[in-house]
């Protein structure tokens, strides 16, 4: 049965999924998107911020995505989301932990300006092997409405949970310019901006991470795509913040390896908010990432340690911006 706007109410509640994640996952995941020692390497994470290897954050999201997807979003009218009001990684997820998510419905509207969709407004657990939250997301999603929209015809087929890069994964590049030490906490001047670089994504590349965690049609086929409301085949919203992380792992070892040992120490993320998907990334767009410091402040959990805010955005080959978010990292004081 399709499930349309209409098939929705606030205070509804529902349990599904189930993935247990081996280090084999969590490494094939960050050798990708997120290479920092912590996500790679069990050994050489011992001696980290979190004491021993876990998956990246980027990639519970997109494991959170693959059973949303498969509990409900491939079976209704759902037509994509604008971004995340909030997202906190409350626990790190470690080799043979067990996934699930539990998700309620806060609040339904109308659209005011497109009487054929509503939106709907969830909170997304994601709870570990003893029902302990690991990430909460709290995010609109639009669905097309009943009679208004056709129901979708286009169903993926089943595919394996690790993402394989194509052999033509999308084109990386450092963002131009000479690579610039990293100061110390006491000395981040907030307002200070780095540009990361930029990636192609390819067509190739959308539909392998689509496969892996977010097989919706305009993710995945292109004749689906074009009959969709994007209107072309586009990347995963959650494809477009992984590669960020790339570029960002990406410009901090081009600064280590200026820098070496006098290379501050940074930690994992609690979280980020005001994420805003903003216009599709559509195969061929080149889009380029960068980073601006916002805030800085002590750590009161973690002795020795302060916590950076900053804000990321990404413009398309055309200038225009098409995801940004508000984030914040653990900084070596």
């Amino acid at each position: 049965m399709t499930l349309f706007f209409e098939d929705f109410a606030v205070g509804d509640l529902r349990n599904y999924g189930r993935q247990t994640v081996s280090a084999e996952d969590i490494i094939a995941f960050a050798s990708v998107f997120d290479a920092q020692d912590f996500h790679l390497d069990a050994e050489a994470a011992k001696s980290t911020f979190v004491g021993g290897l876990i998956g990246s954050g980027w990639h519970t999201s997109a494991m959170m995505m693959r059973m949303m997807a498969e509990a409900f979003l491939l079976d209704s009218a759902g037509l994509g989301a604008p971004g995340i009001d909030e997202l906190k990684w409350i626990r790190p997820v470690r080799p043979g932990d067990t996934l699930s998510v539990r998700h309620t419905v806060l609040e339904v509207k109308e659209s005011r300006s497109k009487p054929e969709i509503g939106l709907v407004r969830f909170r997304f657990e994601v709870m570990d092997q003893n029902a302990a939250p690991v990430q909460e997301v709290t995010n609109w999603i639009i669905f097309g409405r009943r009679g208004q929209v056709p129901a979708p015809t286009f169903r993926a087929p089943p595919a394996p949970w690790r993402y394989a890069p194509p052999t033509a994964i999308g084109a990386l590049s450092p963002a131009p310019g000479e690579t610039r030490p990293v100061p110390l906490f006491d000395q981040l001047e907030i307002g200070e901006r780095t540009e990361l670089g930029s990636f192609t994504f390819a067509a190739d590349d959308i539909v392998a991470f689509a496969q892996a965690f977010d097989p919706q049609r305009f993710h995945l086929d292109e004749a689906a795509a074009k009959a969709s409301l994007f209107g072309g085949l586009c990347a995963s919203g959650w494809h477009t913040g992984a590669v960020w992380m790339r570029l960002m792992v990406a410009n901090r070892r081009r600064v280590q390896h200026l820098m070496g040992d006098a290379m501050p120490r940074l930690g994992s993320s609690p979280g980020l908010r005001n994420l805003k998907w903003l216009k599709p990334v559509f195969a061929g767009d080149t889009i380029s990432y960068a980073s601006t410091m916002i805030e800085k402040r002590a750590s009161v959990s973690r002795p020795g340690w302060g916590l950076v805010f900053h804000h990321n955005t990404a413009t398309n080959q055309r200038g225009e911006t098409v995801f940004m978010f508000d984030g914040c990292v653990f900084w070596q004081r």
